[in-house]
């Protein structure tokens, strides 16, 4: 296994620059995820690594070797991409092996590779079907053993689980952290879900417009978010924000020309409204049994979610105050949407 070191990577299409300037360290063994908006660049970062997109300047070092030139085939990487992309008359154990084929790797081996994976996926059993015989979450595994019996480096997945639905979802991703687990391989991994990325990462990379926003843990970025795109983008429901200064002793400032707050909807406490940070016009109750979703209307006009253990007794367009913990209370710069620490 190896890390991957990038750094001042770019990638222009004409005079168009859509990476800016990437710097990132990924260790041995790590899982790190790519996480942003559509068109943010992730999978372009993603295919740069791999050798499928061209760099425009800077580097990629897998290990201790630069690879910028290196064919795909030869950085020890192995991908598994959105789209299953199995040969449809082939078995799956001849989907699997056919890489091994293709490098003329001795039969014996090839067995051997082919086995252990089908072991670890728990698809021994499938080895001889084909794949119209599988379902979709059984396909996608086939396509990560192809993966596995390559032995690489560093895996690279492009949203594997972006065609599968909601079930199959939550157990592949099981199946894919419990795979890290057992093999302490380098794991690269894009999706736009914030939810598959705090749950499978060891290091979240939050990418927009071509630029990483902040790299961390998961809890770091959830706890610190470094600016108000991060702190939106990572935990659902999102942050909500208003227009306050600052809070001192649960109490809010006016409004502030350079600063605004943020507050998860699982930190806002129901209170009075004499005594509320911010209050809201209650226009929705989404009842999820376990807890409540109560969508309000702020006095600015602004939206915003609380997340409720029970749903609250008033009645739909009654006001409704909150409060929240001192130390849940973010504060970021209007100007430039970074967090403020003071």
């Amino acid at each position: 296994m190896a890390g991957v070191t990038i750094r001042d990577l770019r990638k222009s299409y004409g005079s168009a620059e859509v990476m800016h300037g990437v710097d990132l360290d990924i260790k041995d063994g790590e899982f790190t995820v790519f996480v942003g908006p559509s068109g943010c660049g992730k999978s372009t970062l993603l295919r740069m690594i791999a050798g499928l997109e061209e760099i425009t300047s800077g580097t990629v070092s897998i290990g201790d070797s630069v690879v910028n030139e290196v064919a795909p085939s030869k950085r020890g990487v192995a991908m598994v991409f959105q789209t299953y992309a199995l040969y449809p008359h082939m078995s799956v154990y001849k989907n699997m092996s056919f890489g091994l084929k293709q490098a003329k790797t001795p039969e014996a081996e090839i067995d051997r590779r082919v086995k252990a994976a089908a072991e670890v996926l728990q698809i021994t059993d499938y080895l001889e079907r084909s794949p119209r015989n599988l379902s979709g979450g059984q396909r996608q595994r086939v396509a990560i053993g192809r993966a596995i019996v390559r032995d690489p480096q560093v895996f690279l997945f492009d949203e594997p689980l972006s065609n599968l639905d909601a079930a199959l979802r939550v157990q592949t991703r099981l199946e894919i952290a419990r795979l890290h687990q057992r093999l302490g391989a380098t794991m690269i991994y894009v999706t736009h879900d914030q939810v598959e990325a705090m749950t499978l990462a060891d290091k979240i990379v939050v990418l927009r417009d071509g630029r990483i926003e902040q790299v961390g843990t998961p809890i770091d970025l959830y706890e610190r978010p470094a600016n108000g795109f991060v702190a939106q983008f990572i935990g659902s429901p999102k942050m909500n924000f208003f227009n306050v200064g600052e809070v001192v002793n649960g109490t809010a400032h006016a409004p502030d020309a350079d600063t605004y707050i943020g507050i998860r909807p699982e930190h806002m406490q129901p209170c009075a409204l004499d005594t509320a940070i911010v209050s809201g016009r209650l226009e929705l109750i989404e009842n999820l049994g376990e807890y409540a979703l109560v969508h309000l209307i702020g006095e600015a006009g602004n939206d915003f979610i609380v997340k409720m253990e029970q749903a609250p007794v008033q009645a739909k367009g009654d006001m409704i105050g909150f409060t929240a913990p001192v130390d849940r209370i973010h504060r970021f710069d209007k100007a430039t949407g970074l967090r403020h620490d003071s």
